[in-house]
């Protein structure tokens, strides 16, 4: 079992998300009005909550989102379950699509720090069914 640390959108790519207390996710589509929802596999990112506080004890000052996910979960090492595997909250039902994703431009964590931990430790889902997700929510592999 997991817990939804924190829930974060952006509608424009390429900058940190902000948070919010709940997300609202549509089937086959992502998080509404988030600027990465769409008909494709990387619909939502989820990064693991234990690997951004490990970066933190490095002295990265980073904040829920700074790496662009949309949802912090803590219980999972994300980047070692295979593909296909599917995690539901509520109603809300994700299917793990990617794992990493090449940074073309690094980002501004990466110039200050020297590294970035999205591009190795964040994955990806469609929705396979949507709803809502809030912060504290459980998480589970099904």
């Amino acid at each position: 079992m997991g817990v939804v640390k924190a829930v974060c959108t952006s509608n424009v790519k390429g900058i940190q998300k902000s948070e919010v207390p709940t997300i609202e996710l549509r089937d086959n589509w992502g998080v509404e009005g988030d600027a990465h929802a769409g008909l494709w596999h990387r619909q939502v990112s989820l990064l693991s909550f234990e690997k951004i506080e490990e970066f933190k004890a490095r002295g990265a000052d980073v904040v829920n989102g700074s790496f662009g996910e949309n949802i912090i979960v803590e219980g999972f090492d994300l980047k070692n379950l295979p593909i296909g595997t599917r995690f539901r909250s509520g109603d809300v039902v994700l299917e793990l699509t990617q794992i990493g994703k090449q940074c073309h431009a690094h980002c501004a964590i990466y110039h200050k720090m020297g590294d970035c931990i999205m591009p190795r430790e964040g994955v990806f889902c469609k929705v396979i069914h949507g709803g809502e997700i809030a912060v504290g929510a459980q998480i589970d592999i099904v």
